[in-house]
């Protein structure tokens, strides 16, 4: 059970990231040879004042 996780900036649509899990799916399918059904991916929204790079906020940049 391959679990992919994709963590980023909550600015995409449904849309957006229902098109983003069906391309990780199919890139596992061809790429490790995993059943469809066994690949799960996670995309969690991270806002900006929960993300840092060196130090600094994504909020305040």
């Amino acid at each position: 059970m391959p679990i992919v996780r994709v963590e980023m900036f909550p600015r995409r649509t449904h849309e957006q990231k229902a098109a983003l899990a069906k391309a990780i799916t199919d890139v596992m399918v061809e790429i490790a040879e995993t059943p469809r059904e066994a690949i799960h991916v996670i995309i969690q929204d991270i806002p900006k004042d929960h993300w840092a790079q060196g130090g600094v906020l994504a909020s305040e940049v």
